[in-house]
Order: C-alpha cells, then structure tokens, then sequence
C-alpha cells in the first residue's frame, strides 16, 4: 500500500488539524478508546468535525495507560507495546506514555519524511556534514564528495543504522539537517505523535530530542504505509557500491541490525517477523520496533525500548511475541 504524500506545509498543517482534533473528540466520545497524558493538553487548543473522529479510531490503537491483555512480563523500567494492525486493538501497552531517548529509532521518521518528500532515484552527494566523530557512533565511513542513491541511502540508514548517511539523507531532502528536523517535527505532529520531538536525523543523544514508545508506534504505522520502507526493513543483507569523490567505486555488504532478520535470535512459533528497526545508545538503552504477523495472516506492531542490554531486549520482545504464537517464549 502507497502513502499519500502531502506536497506542501499547508497540506500538513491541515492534516495536522484534522488529526488532533479527532484525538481530542475520540477522548471525549463514548467509543472506549481515551487519550491520556501528554496528549490531552497538546490539541486541548483545537477541535474540528466530528466526522474524523471514527477514521482515527478505526486504524489506531489508543491505549488509555498500561495494558496487559495477554499476560506478559516484563521489566519495570521497559516501554513497550504490542499493537493488533487489523483490529486497532492494544494487546500490551507499559509506560507507552512515558517521553524517552530514541536512539536510531529515530531513523524510522526519518525514512518517512525522506520517502514522502525525496526522489529515491536520484543521486545525493555527502557533504563535509557527514563526519560524524561521536565515539562509538555506528558509520558507514562515508565522505565529503561521496555519491549514491537516495534509494542506496535509505536501506545503509536503515539496515546499517549508518549515522553519517542519516545526515546525507536529510541535507540531500531538505538542504540541511535544521529543515530536515523542523520537518519531522511538523510530520510528527500530523500523526498526533505529540510527546515527540526530534533535534536530528540519526538518534545520537541530544537535549531534547526524545519519543514516546506510543509515538514510536504512530510514525512506524505511518511508515508501513509505503512499500519502499517495508521492502528495506525486510531486507537481511544488502550488496551495493556507491562512489568516492574521486570516481572510484566502494563496495558495500551490511547485514541488518535486527538479530531477527539475520537469524541471530530466534522467533517464536507461529510468528513471522517482517522486518523492523533497531536502536542502542548509552541513554537510550537498548530498543527495537517490528512489523510480524501471526499464523493467521495478521499484522501486529510490537516495540519494547530502554532495556538494559540486547539479550534482555530480545527476551522481553519474545516475551510479547511468543503470546502470539501460543508459547511462553523466554
């Protein structure tokens, strides 16, 4: 399924009003489906027909606080969320409410906002920007002068979780990362991902970049919509070249950071995983959003972010998955 694409801010500015005022009359309505903290207070300003309201209800889920319909356990600290696609049903939801570091699951808004505005055919050159000199921050070692594909960018951005070819990405969109930014945050606000807000392209810690494990789920949803994005996230391994400054051609094989795809981990029975995105950060912990479906054909999303170390990561997420599938994955 292809996404709509807004072609201009006034587009967004008035989904945006749609989208937010539908939260608002959702919370008010009878339907069952409420809006807690943070949101309230962000459309609290706006209202608009009622008539949206049901369109907002039909696709998403709106937990009203924790939930656990299916009797999982995880850890205090974890955020995280099981999400039923086909029903706009919540069938797990923990501190989904709760504003938190993104780390790479950032990269997630970032694919949307460059899908819906770039042209993935064309050529993008990296600027002296991509120099990315945080220690331990994941680089595709790309260079001032260096060229590739939109199209090549996102699947290193995504697969790779590359930090250096987020910023390529966002300057070869928007012409800097500052418009890039200014533009994930208004995009964010059209899906009524209200207790977000982004200061860059890759996730690398900042002062007020942060998510909530809800919105996590709001802009993933949103980002399904579009086949370039599932066709990446479902990708294991990924063979190209791209071109150095001085015409000469640097092969590249990246294999997927999520240990599911790569069969590192695996899944529980009678869940398949479709693809997803992975983030680590020393603040962020570590996290990981997924599209599955289960032995009946149904899509679900299901995140769990600020776990301690990867093998708690992939226990908790197995946790909520291994319900899916009938067994109590560990």
């Amino acid at each position: 399924m292809t996404g709509v694409r807004c072609i201009d801010n006034l587009c967004r500015k008035a989904t945006a009003l749609l989208l937010a005022g539908s939260l608002l009359i959702l919370s008010l309505s009878g339907c069952g489906k409420t809006l807690p903290h943070p949101y309230e207070p962000a459309i609290a300003e706006t209202a608009v027909s009622p008539r949206y309201a049901d369109l907002f209800a039909t696709n998403l889920c709106v937990p009203a606080g924790d939930i656990n319909n299916i009797g999982a356990e995880l850890s205090a600290e974890s955020c995280a969320g099981l999400f039923h696609v086909n029903n706009a049903d919540t069938l797990y939801a923990k501190n989904v409410y709760e504003r938190i570091n993104p780390a790479s699951l950032t990269k997630v808004m970032t694919a949307l906002v460059a899908i819906e505005n770039g042209d993935l055919t064309k050529t993008v050159i990296a600027s002296a920007n991509v120099m990315i000199t945080e220690n331990g921050a994941q680089k595709l070692g790309i260079k001032e002068g260096d060229r590739m594909t939109l199209d090549q960018a996102l699947h290193m951005m995504l697969l790779y979780s590359a930090n250096d070819v987020a910023i390529l990405v966002a300057e070869s969109v928007a012409g800097s990362v500052e418009r890039f930014t200014q533009m994930m945050n208004e995009r964010a606000k059209t899906l009524g991902a209200t207790g977000s807000h982004f200061m860059n392209p890759h996730g690398l810690t900042a002062e007020d970049h942060y998510v909530t494990a809800y919105d996590m789920y709001l802009i993933f949803y949103e980002a399904m919509k579009y086949r370039e994005f599932r066709e990446i996230i479902d990708t294991p391994q990924y063979i190209t070249s791209f071109t150095h400054a001085d015409g000469s051609e640097a092969p590249v094989d990246i294999r997927n950071t999520n240990a599911y795809l790569t069969g590192a981990v695996n899944v529980p029975a009678g869940v398949r995983v479709l693809g997803g995105k992975t983030g680590t950060t020393a603040a962020a912990g570590h996290c990981l959003i997924l599209l599955l479906n289960d032995a009946n054909g149904d899509e679900y999303v299901s995140v769990v972010m600020r776990t301690p170390d990867s093998d708690t990561l992939y226990r908790e997420m197995n946790e909520l998955l291994g319900r899916l599938g009938g067994t109590d994955a560990g």
